[in-house]
């Protein structure tokens, strides 16, 4: 564990599907506010949560005209448990979720995908609470889906 900027992680993940979000005509925004605290983690495993999120809402857009394709990621200073935090918000523009759905997405072997295995929310989750925080999906209002999670910061 040690300092991590969550920019930078996002950074690290854009990076990483940069092609994929070429190929699949995908329109990335980010926005991270200048003053955004270091949270205390392991970088690679938080790369793993947001590289699982990332894909997931680029996925979960292929069946969206390509002009219609984005994805933005957001981040915010928030308190959690009363503590500083930093909240990290994946909002895709796909297909959505079912309302029936959202509750069972964190469990083990649970899949909305053809070919999923089940396993990327569950052990995204896991990451995040050994890390202190907390990962959910947020009701949206129109297309797509929401995944957020939230860190506290290096005390």
């Amino acid at each position: 564990m040690a300092p991590v900027q969550v920019s930078d992680v996002v950074a690290d993940v854009l990076a990483l599907v940069r092609r994929e979000l070429t190929e699949r005509h995908v329109a990335a925004r980010t926005e991270f506010p200048e003053d955004l605290l270091p949270v205390l983690g392991d970088r690679v495993q938080l790369q793993q949560v947001l590289l699982n999120l990332v894909m997931n809402g680029i996925e979960a857009m292929n069946d969206v005209a390509e002009g219609e394709r984005n994805l933005s990621i957001h981040t915010r200073r928030q308190d959690h448990n009363g503590r500083p935090a930093v909240l990290v918000s994946v909002h895709d523009s796909g297909v959505g979720l079912k309302k029936a759905e959202e509750s069972r997405l964190f469990e083990a072997f649970y899949t909305t995908k053809a070919h999923g295995m089940g396993m990327g929310l569950a052990i995204s989750r896991s990451i995040v609470e050994a890390h202190g925080g907390k990962l959910w999906v947020t009701p949206t209002v129109g297309p797509g889906a929401t995944f957020e999670f939230i860190l506290p910061v290096k005390s």
